[in-house]
């Protein structure tokens, strides 16, 4: 290989840099920042906060699990959700405390 060979290879090379740097700061890095602004999100449920699970289902948290959360969805019906399929917290509450009585 000559020198000049080199060079025309690097330039060749340039576009696709660019178009691999362009996809990271519009594609890539966005969706690692949504992942953990997710992950954040499931990590800070606590009892009382209202959830939509991913399947559209909203409900009160009434007790939290290391992966699961107990969702109370009408009076006295609760369903077990995986904590990872929570899409959203739609009000964030205080804290109930341990010993509160449920009906």
């Amino acid at each position: 290989m000559t020198g000049g060979s080199a060079n025309e290879f690097l330039i060749s090379m340039v576009p696709f840099i660019a178009l691999f740097a362009i996809m990271y700061f519009l594609v890539l890095r966005p969706q690692q920042q949504r992942v953990k602004a997710h992950k954040a999100l499931v990590d800070g449920v606590r009892r009382g906060d209202v959830v939509v699970t991913s399947g559209g289902i909203v409900g009160k948290v009434s007790k939290v699990e290391e992966a699961e959360v107990l969702v109370e969805i009408a009076d006295g019906v609760k369903i077990r959700v995986i904590k990872a399929t929570l899409s959203d917290v739609r009000s964030k509450s205080e804290p109930v405390p341990a010993n509160a009585n449920n009906p």
